[in-house]
């Protein structure tokens, strides 16, 4: 495991922010110790078991994947926290809205894996630098568990085509995967232990293999924007104010839920979800379940 990134009170200091620049990303970034990471974990899990059985609109797992932060009290806890919003705001500025959080999971010796892609690709935001996406491992993400791969220097391309595979292995909400070789030697492992975090650039080229191993590979991936950024495909979009003041009101203002699946924050994330859909569904050629009206039940 590489060593963790040297934070000066915190806050990343200038050299991490210039190669976070240069490189399209950093890691690793140590925002919670291990028993902090566990009790997250925990927490997670105990809400799996309390409610996969439960009679909610949309399957428990599209919950935990689409803006997860609006209906699980522990998605937002964890963007919200200053530790995290210290080392971003190296990265942003020290006005910071809170987009979107969604855990990433992969189950023990399952198949699943996420294709090679530029995350602003679909995000209805042109190629704005006023985003960063963190992303915070609950447990070993390993090469073995299925960490993710990143190509240096690849934020410096533009939007590249991509294809919509539609793989049922494939956790992204088409299977998209940048139309381009990437090849091995140009992959680096973004290996993290719990309580680790990952930055990187939505134009960063990224993915990640299988989880061979035997434990969960659980992460949430956090997504944040600085207010100069904009939505230019969907009609509306969202998010929390996280830190400082919002100047430029592109986004509308929405609370953290303070109870899991609320009546309230199950019709804002359905409203959400109906608004963003524009934008991340643009151009799909089959209907998208993450951001459909309607989603199967399994």
């Amino acid at each position: 495991m590489p060593t963790s990134v040297s934070l000066s009170n915190g806050r990343l200091d200038a050299q991490t922010v210039e190669s976070y620049w240069q490189d399209g990303y950093a890691f690793p970034i140590t925002v919670f110790d291990t028993d902090e990471a566990a009790q997250f974990r925990t927490e997670l899990e105990t809400l799996e078991a309390d409610w996969r059985t439960a009679d909610l609109p949309l399957p428990l797992n599209m919950y935990k994947r689409v803006n997860a932060h609006v209906v699980i009290p522990l998605a937002a806890h964890i963007a919200l926290d200053p530790r995290i919003l210290d080392v971003v705001e190296g990265i942003l500025g020290p006005d910071l809205l809170l987009w979107s959080a969604e855990f990433f999971i992969k189950e023990p010796k399952t198949k699943q894996i996420v294709g090679m892609h530029q995350d602003l690709t679909y995000w209805g935001m042109g190629e704005t630098p006023d985003q960063v996406t963190a992303w915070v491992a609950l447990s070993p993400a390993t090469v073995e568990s299925g960490c993710m791969d990143f190509v240096a220097g690849s934020h410096k391309n533009p939007i590249l085509p991509h294809n919509d595979t539609f793989s049922d292995t494939n956790l992204l909400s088409r299977g998209q995967e940048v139309a381009v070789d990437v090849a091995e030697d140009d992959k680096t492992h973004i290996e993290l232990q719990p309580g680790q975090m990952s930055l990187h650039h939505g134009l960063t080229i990224h993915g990640s293999g299988p989880n061979t191993s035997d434990d969960r590979r659980i992460g949430l991936a956090i997504r944040y924007l600085n207010p100069n950024a904009q939505q230019k495909v969907a009609d509306r979009d969202y998010a929390i104010l996280a830190r400082g003041e919002d100047r430029k009101s592109n986004f509308i203002h929405i609370p953290a839920p303070a109870e899991p699946f609320t009546p309230d924050a199950l019709d804002l994330h359905a409203r959400i979800r109906a608004d963003q859909s524009k934008a991340l569904a643009e151009g799909a050629s089959e209907q998208l379940h993450l951001y459909s009206a309607s989603a199967p039940r399994a």
